[in-house]
């Protein structure tokens, strides 16, 4: 089972789900060095592990994430690093991050973000590398990199666009502007609202329902949507007969199609 190697970071993992949460509620989960490690070490365990059949990812406390841990920022620029200590340190960190924004989407297991609160600057890129996302209704949201002087990272200009189109993902990106949870669910970033209260029962039925599911379908079709956006016509249809026959040599094709013929629900085993 995946394990963080510190607290900024917790998993567990049961039926099948694992559960990651983003563990630094007094920083409102902002992402420093440490969580940063964390997360691609948990994803990296994750993406290997046969046995994990979805992943939900949440914030502890009221907030998913509040982007980066700007104090930490500003307590290196303190010590008045010359620039090539500056490009070093966030490179590294960034680096790390981007890691797990890749694991994320790699991984062959559908991914879940639960989000609530905060969801800003690295928040945001995070629950965009997320596969589903429930949101409470009283979420608020912003990209925010522009009001601290620079560009967005964590894949987050990659997936804007592809999600919101470009004119919007230049609004969100340049403008910095909050934007509450309707407005999110209109630009596609999230797939539904739910009350506050009712975040994590919504969250744990979604992943029961996923973890029921036919994995290897899922891992293959999770494959075939991350990839469309960069094929012709012609490749997908051909990355899709190989996703297909990949398919049906498993004992859930074969459950599904007699669930089918037979008029029951199918129960598939991930095999």
């Amino acid at each position: 089972m995946p394990t963080s190697p510190n607290d900024t970071v917790t998993v567990a993992t049961t039926d099948g789900i694992c559960r990651i949460t983003l563990n630094r509620e007094k920083s409102l989960n902002a992402i420093n060095p440490d969580m940063a490690v964390a997360l691609k070490h948990v994803t990296g365990e994750i993406r290997n592990d046969a046995d994990i059949r979805v992943v939900v990812v949440q914030g502890a406390g009221p907030h998913f994430m509040a982007g980066g841990d700007i104090k930490a920022f500003k307590a290196f620029l303190d010590e008045n690093p010359g620039d090539d200590a500056i490009r070093a340190h966030f490179d590294g960190m960034i680096s790390i991050v981007h890691d797990v924004i890749t694991n994320f989407r790699e991984m062959p297991q559908p991914v879940i973000a639960g989000v609530r609160g905060a969801v800003a600057g690295a928040g945001v890129s995070v629950m965009l590398a997320c596969d589903m996302v429930l949101a409470s209704d009283d979420s608020i949201y912003t990209l925010a990199y522009c009001h601290l002087g620079t560009a967005p990272d964590g894949g987050s200009t990659y997936a804007l666009p592809r999600t919101v189109g470009l004119k919007r993902a230049f609004e969100i990106a340049l403008l910095g502007d909050r934007f509450d949870a309707e407005a999110a669910l209109r630009a596609g970033l999230v797939n539904r609202l739910v009350k506050p209260e009712d975040l994590d029962a919504e969250v744990d039925k979604l992943a029961k329902r996923l973890a029921s599911g036919p994995a290897v379908a899922y891992a293959e079709t999770k494959a075939l949507l991350n990839a469309s956006l960069h094929r012709t016509l012609e490749e997908q249809l051909a990355a899709e007969t190989k996703a297909f026959t990949n398919c049906t040599v498993t004992d859930d094709f074969t459950e599904g199609v007699n669930a089918f013929v037979e008029k029951r629900p199918p129960k598939f085993t991930g095999k």
